[in-house]
C-alpha cells in the first residue's frame, strides 16, 4: 500500500515523463553538461558519449527504436546497489527518469515499473497503428470497385481483414492443387487419366474407279443372274406371264464411279491386360467387303443423291484380352466385331474390309529370337435365323443358323539377318453355309415362305455355283391349291450348290537386302474339299445347278482351288512416313468358282467374287508424311461358262491420321 507522498512522487514522475517525451523531438539535440560520472546510473544499449571536444563520426543522431524486442534493459536490479554517478544518454525520457532516480523522486523499481509499462503502451499503439492503416486500405479498394447487387439471401461481409483472406486463399489453394494432382487436369501438357487411355485413330480415302467392259460378253441370253438380287428381295417367279427376266449382272456398259471411304475409331486401354476397340466407317449399304460410298448415289433408298447425308456403320467393335500364360506362351483373346485375325497373303479368300463377328484365340511361341510359331482359333456365327421366322405362318420354322470354325498355325522364322519367312496352314469348316431343299409345297404367293428360305445366302457377288432351294410341287388346278403343273406361280430363291470345308496355305518371303526397300514373294494355295464334283455334275436331280454350265445351259464346268502369286518391291504401305516412299505390286490369281465363297473375297479385282482369272498392277507414293496415292489396274476374264471380261482402273488418294 502507497503512502500519500509515494503516491504524489509517482504521479509527479509520470506527469513529467509525459511532458518530456511529448517535448523529446526539440530537446534531443539539446546539449547537456557533461558529468563526472566514472560509473553510469542507468545506461542505454549504445556506444558510450564521446568525450568533450571529440568530433562525432555524424553529426545526425541515430534514430531511437520503438520496436519493444529490440528494447534493453535500462535499469539496474533494484535490489543492487544504486551507483553513485550517471552516464548521460541521447534518450532524453530515460536521462529524465535517471535524474529522478538520482534526486530520490523515484526508486530504482518504481523507475522499472514505469519504464516496463511505457514500452508494453508503445507495442500497443504500434499495434493499433498498423490495424488502423490495414483497415483503410480495405474500404479504399471497396470504394473503388463497381457496386455489386447483394443476394437477398446472402450474408454480406463488408470487410474480411488481410490476415484472414490470406489464410483463405492458402486453403483453398492447398485444396486444388490436391485435387488437380490427383486427377491429372491442371499439370501442364497434361489431361485426366481416362482420356489418356484412349487413342484416336482414322483414315479417308477419295478413289475415281473405271469399270470397263471389252466387246465379246454375252449380253443377250441372260446368262449372268444377280443371285444376290435375286436372295434379297421377294422370291421370282420363273413363269411370270411377262417373259420378264430375273435381275441381271451388268456385263456390256462401262461405269465410271467416285466414291469416298472414311474410318474413325478409338483403341481404349481397359488396363490389367484388356483392351477395346471400337471402329465406324462408311459404306453404300452393309456390305462385309466394302465401306466405299459412292458419291451421288441412292444407296437404294427412296431418295439420295443431290447432296444427300450418307450413312455411317458399325464396323468393328470387340474387346480383347492379352497376357503371357508360360514364358513361351502369349495368349490373346478377342470377342466381339474384329480384324480377321488369320495370316493371308492375297485377297482371294478374304477381302481386306471383312471383319469377322464372334470369338477368337491365339497363342504366339517366341522360341528363340529368329524362330516364332503362333497358332489360331475361332468360332464365328455366320447367320441367325431371326426370331419370327415364318412370319406369314402360325407355326413357325426352325432356325436355320450357320458358323465358321475355324483353326491356322504358323511359323515366322529367318533365315538370314536380312532374310524372313513366314508361312502358314489352315481349315476353315462352313457349318451349313450351302442351300437346302425344301420339303414340297405350292407357294400361292411371293409371300408363302418355304421351310429352308434361310439357307440362301442373303450377301454374294457372283462366281459360286447356284441351286434352287425351293421343292415346289407341279400341281394341276389354279392357285392358290395349284400351279397348273408347274407352269404358274414358281417363285423361287436360290442357295449355293456345295459346301465350303477349306485347306489353305500362305507364305511370304522377305528380302531386307536394301536400305528402306523390300522385295516380297507372296503366295496363297486354297482347296475345298468339301465339293462333290460328283453331285455338281448331276443335272437330273430336283434341284440342279443353274449357272457356272458351258454355254450357260450345258455341263457344270466349275472348280474347288485357288492360288495366288505376287511379287511386291518397295516400302509396306503401313510403313509410309515421309514424301518419296514408293511401293510397287504385280501378282497373278487363279479362283475357280467354288474355291472360296465369293461373298467375302475380293470386290475389285473383276468387280467382285469368284470364277475368274487374271493380273493385278499397282503403284504407290508417299505425298507427304501421312498421305500417299495409289493407282492400279485389274484385268480379268471368267473362268466357267460363258464369256465375260472385266477390267477395273482405280486412282486414290489415302490420308491416314
Amino acid at each position: 500500500m502507497l503512502t500519500p507522498k509515494q503516491v504524489w512522487r509517482r504521479t509527479y514522475a509520470c506527469f513529467t515523463a509525459s511532458l518530456l517525451a511529448a517535448l523529446q523531438p526539440s530537446l534531443m539535440y539539446a546539449a547537456e553538461p557533461a558529468l563526472p560520472a566514472p560509473l553510469p546510473l542507468l545506461a542505454e544499449n549504445a556506444a558510450p558519449a564521446p568525450a568533450a571536444g571529440t568530433a562525432t563520426a555524424s553529426s545526425t543522431p541515430a534514430p531511437i527504436s520503438t520496436d519493444p524486442a529490440e528494447a534493453v534493459p535500462v535499469l539496474p536490479d533494484p535490489n543492487a546497489a544504486a551507483p553513485q554517478a550517471m552516464t548521460p544518454t541521447q534518450n532524453v525520457t530515460l536521462n529524465l527518469i535517471n535524474r529522478l532516480v538520482q534526486k530520490g523522486i523515484l526508486t530504482h523499481g518504481e523507475a522499472s515499473d514505469l519504464i516496463k509499462g511505457a514500452e508494453e503502451d508503445a507495442a500497443f499503439a504500434k499495434a493499433q497503428a498498423q490495424t488502423l492503416a490495414e483497415t483503410q486500405a480495405a474500404v479504399a479498394a471497396q470504394t473503388a470497385m463497381p457496386p455489386v447487387q447483394p443476394d437477398a439471401e446472402e450474408v454480406r461481409v463488408t470487410y474480411i481483414p488481410e490476415s484472414v483472406k490470406a489464410q483463405i486463399r492458402d486453403q483453398l489453394r492447398t485444396e486444388v492443387f490436391e485435387q488437380a494432382k490427383a486427377q491429372q487436369w491442371a499439370a501442364p501438357n497434361s489431361a485426366p487419366e481416362w482420356t489418356q487411355r484412349i487413342k484416336l485413330f482414322g483414315d479417308m480415302r477419295m478413289r475415281q474407279e473405271s469399270l470397263m467392259y471389252p466387246s465379246g460378253n454375252d449380253n443377250v441370253t441372260g446368262a449372268f443372274p444377280n443371285f444376290n438380287a435375286l436372295n434379297t428381295g421377294a422370291p421370282f417367279d420363273f413363269r411370270n406371264t411377262t417373259g420378264t427376266l430375273p435381275p441381271q449382272l451388268n456385263v456390256d456398259q462401262n461405269r465410271d464411279r467416285t466414291r469416298l471411304r472414311m474410318r474413325l475409331g478409338f483403341d481404349i486401354d481397359l488396363e490389367d491386360g484388356f483392351t477395346a476397340g471400337i471402329r465406324m466407317a462408311t459404306g453404300g449399304n452393309n456390305s462385309p467387303v466394302s465401306t466405299n460410298q459412292t458419291l451421288g448415289s441412292t444407296n437404294g433408298n427412296t431418295q439420295g443423291g443431290g447432296f444427300s447425308k450418307y450413312e455411317l456403320w458399325l464396323d468393328r467393335a470387340f474387346i480383347r484380352y492379352e497376357a503371357t500364360l508360360l514364358p513361351k506362351a502369349n495368349l490373346m483373346v478377342e470377342i466381339g466385331r474384329f480384324q480377321n485375325p488369320f495370316m493371308t497373303s492375297s485377297q482371294i479368300m478374304w477381302d481386306e474390309d471383312v471383319n469377322l463377328d464372334g470369338g477368337a484365340v491365339q497363342i504366339t511361341s517366341p522360341w528363340t529370337p529368329s524362330f516364332t510359331t503362333f497358332l489360331t482359333a475361332g468360332a464365328f456365327p455366320v447367320f441367325n435365323s431371326s426370331l419370327n421366322v415364318g412370319e406369314n405362318n402360325t407355326a413357325k420354322t426352325a432356325s436355320y443358323n450357320k458358323y465358321l470354325v475355324a483353326a491356322q498355325f504358323g511359323v515366322q522364322f529367318k533365315i538370314t539377318d536380312k532374310i524372313e519367312a513366314k508361312t502358314s496352314i489352315a481349315y476353315y469348316d462352313w457349318e451349313n453355309i450351302e442351300g437346302r431343299f425344301s420339303s414340297p409345297f405350292v407357294p400361292a404367293s411371293a409371300t408363302d415362305a418355304g421351310d429352308t428360305d434361310d439357307s440362301r445366302p442373303l450377301f454374294a457377288q457372283k462366281g459360286n455355283t447356284y441351286r434352287p432351294i425351293r421343292n415346289i410341287t407341279p400341281t394341276a388346278g389354279a392357285a392358290p391349291g395349284g400351279n397348273q403343273n408347274g407352269t404358274i406361280n414358281q417363285f423361287q430363291y436360290f442357295g449355293l450348290a456345295t459346301k465350303f470345308r477349306q485347306i489353305a496355305w500362305s507364305g511370304r518371303l522377305d528380302f531386307n537386302n536394301w536400305e528402306l526397300t523390300q522385295l516380297s514373294l507372296v503366295g496363297d494355295y486354297i482347296k475345298n474339299v468339301g465339293l462333290d464334283k460328283t453331285a455338281m455334275n448331276n443335272l437330273n436331280r430336283l434341284d440342279p445347278v443353274v449357272n457356272n454350265r458351258s454355254g450357260g445351259t450345258g455341263n457344270w464346268e466349275g472348280g474347288d482351288t485357288a492360288w495366288y502369286m505376287g511379287v511386291n518391291v518397295g516400302k509396306p504401305l503401313a510403313l509410309f512416313d515421309k514424301r518419296g516412299d514408293w511401293a510397287f505390286g504385280l501378282g497373278y490369281r487363279h479362283v475357280e468358282s467354288d474355291a472360296v465363297v465369293d461373298g467375302f473375297s475380293e470386290s475389285r479385282f473383276g468387280n467382285g467374287g469368284t470364277n475368274m482369272e487374271g493380273y493385278t498392277l499397282q503403284a504407290s507414293m508417299a505425298v507427304s508424311k501421312r498421305t500417299w496415292m495409289r493407282i492400279a489396274y485389274m484385268s480379268a476374264k471368267q473362268l466357267a461358262g460363258p464369256t465375260l471380261q472385266t477390267n477395273v482402273f482405280l486412282l486414290e488418294y489415302h490420308a491416314k491420321f
